[in-house]
C-alpha cells in the first residue's frame, strides 16, 4: 500500500470508566473503517483518564499491557482490519506508567511508555519511560509513538525520524495553557524532520481541567492537512504517503537551493546535547 488514510480521533473520555472508554475507542473504529482508514490515533490515557489525584486512585483502572482493554480494542482491529494507537496506564508491579499502545489486527504489537513527564494530572505519580524510542511497520508504513509532552522535547522526532518513521503520532492531553503548542509545536516537528505528524488531543474537562482540542495532521513541510477545533468532536482523516517522508531531499531549484535534513546534519558538533 503506497498511500495511507489516517484518522485524528479528537474525541472525551470518562475518568475511570475503562468500559465506556472502550466502547467508545471501538466504536470510532468502525465509523474510521467505514470510510477505508487503516489507522486511527486516539488521545492520550484514552481508556482511563488523566486526572487522577494520586498513584492509589490511578491503580485500580490502570491494567498490564496487553490486558483486556487492549485484547478488546484488537478483536475489534481484527475485524475491521485497521490499526490504532490509544493511550491508558499501564500497572507493573508496584510501578505505574503513561503508555500508548499500537494496536493491529494481530493484537498488541507496541507498547510505548512515555518518557517525558510533566508536573500535571497522573504524570505526576507515574514512573518515567524505561524502553527506548521506537519505530514500528504496520504494513509499509512506519509509525513512531510519543506522548504529549515527549513532543516539547525535538530529540524525541529526530531520533525517529533518524530510525525511519514515516508518520509520528502524539496521543495529547494539552490543557488550557498549551495554546502556545498548538499553534507552533506540531507544524515545526514535522518540518525539521520531514516526517508526518498526528497529533491527537481530547476535548472535555476532568475536575478542574479543561482541554482543548485542536487536533492536527500536519504534511512533511509542517503545513496542515487536517485541524479540529477546540470544544467539538471531531474525526480528522488525511491521505498520506510514506514516500514523501523517506525522500529527505528537498530541491528548490535544481543545482542551485538543494537541502537534505539528514545529510545535511553535523552529529560531530553536537556532544553538548548529551
Amino acid at each position: 500500500m503506497s498511500i495511507w488514510k489516517i484518522a485524528a480521533v479528537q474525541t472525551d473520555c470518562q475518568l475511570g470508566n475503562v468500559a465506556a472508554n472502550v466502547a467508545t475507542v471501538t466504536n470510532k473504529l468502525r465509523e474510521a473503517a467505514g470510510i477505508g482508514v487503516k489507522l486511527a490515533v486516539f488521545p492520550e490515557c484514552m481508556i482511563t483518564g488523566y486526572a487522577f489525584e494520586s498513584r492509589e486512585e490511578a491503580m485500580p483502572y490502570a491494567e498490564t499491557v496487553p490486558g483486556p482493554s487492549t485484547n478488546a480494542i484488537a478483536e475489534t482491529c481484527k475485524s475491521l482490519g485497521i490499526w490504532a494507537v490509544v493511550g491508558m496506564l499501564e500497572r507493573n508491579g508496584d510501578r505505574l506508567f503513561n503508555v500508548a499502545g499500537l494496536i493491529g489486527p494481530s493484537g498488541l504489537l507496541a507498547n510505548y511508555r512515555k518518557i517525558h513527564l510533566p508536573f500535571l494530572g497522573v504524570d505526576r505519580f507515574t514512573t518515567p519511560g524505561d524502553r527506548p524510542f521506537a519505530v514500528h511497520d504496520i504494513g509499509g508504513l512506519k509509525v513512531g509513538l510519543s506522548i504529549c509532552y515527549d513532543g516539547s522535547f525535538p530529540e524525541t522526532t529526530r531520533i525517529l525520524m533518524l530510525q525511519g518513521a514515516d508518520l509520528v503520532v502524539l496521543p495529547t492531553n494539552w490543557p488550557a495553557g498549551a495554546e502556545s503548542t498548538v499553534k507552533h509545536l506540531v507544524q515545526s516537528r514535522a518540518l525539521e524532520n520531514n516526517v508526518f505528524y498526528a497529533a491527537v488531543n481530547r476535548i472535555g474537562s476532568e475536575r478542574a481541567t479543561r482541554y482543548i482540542g485542536q487536533s492536527r495532521l500536519v504534511n512533511v513541510n509542517g503545513d496542515l492537512l487536517a485541524s479540529a477545533g477546540p470544544d467539538e468532536e471531531s474525526m480528522l482523516v488525511a491521505e498520506i504517503d510514506p514516500e514523501r517522508a523517506r525522500n529527505k531531499q528537498i530541491v528548490r531549484i535544481p543545482g542551485k537551493y538543494m537541502l537534505h535534513r539528514v545529510k545535511d546534519r553535523r552529529p560531530e558538533m553536537y556532544g553538548p546535547l548529551t
